[in-house]
């Protein structure tokens, strides 16, 4: 697969041209030709990979969506270290499937990725045919509100972003 154009991924490029710069510490001459030659051929060399450039719809709700995420991860943190560490807890560990609505591969596989993140709760399996991804949750008492939860929460703003 061949990249279209010089900056097949503009963000990726200038990321990681920064990131160089951040590691090295200057912004000396060399440095900065050597942040702008990854910047340009990695992604040329990692296209095969990751394809074309995203489409983000709706960049309010991708950053509503992140501060949703960086909170629900602080939270969940919490939980799970209250969870185990006191002698008294007693979990009620569950597997909870959730029924996609998003059909995005970009934006199932970021739900995927939020779930196991946020402390507490890992995705599975997730499965294309029957449109489906299973959740492992350490304590859940209600798996129908879990599954509404992840749904509201992360679910339909990824569905705002891809479309």
């Amino acid at each position: 697969m061949k990249p279209r154009g010089w900056w097949p991924h503009p963000l990726l490029s200038v990321l990681l041209a920064l990131a160089w710069l951040a590691l090295q510490q200057s912004l000396a001459v060399p440095q900065v030709l050597t942040a702008l030659v990854l910047g340009w051929a990695i992604p040329q060399l990692v296209y095969g990979f990751i394809g074309d450039r995203l489409r983000v719809r709706s960049w309010s709700s991708a950053l509503r969506l992140l501060f949703v995420v960086a909170w629900d991860i602080v939270v969940s943190n919490i939980a799970v270290a209250r969870i185990v560490l006191s002698p008294w807890s007693k979990p009620q560990p569950a597997w909870v499937p959730i029924t996609l609505d998003v059909t995005h591969p970009t934006a199932i596989t970021l739900l995927a990725t939020i779930i196991t993140t946020t402390p507490g709760t890992v995705s599975c399996i997730v499965d294309g045919e029957r449109r489906l991804i299973l959740v492992h949750a350490l304590d859940c008492t209600d798996p129908a509100a879990l599954a509404r939860d992840i749904k509201q929460r992360y679910e339909a703003p990824l569905g705002e972003i891809f479309g």
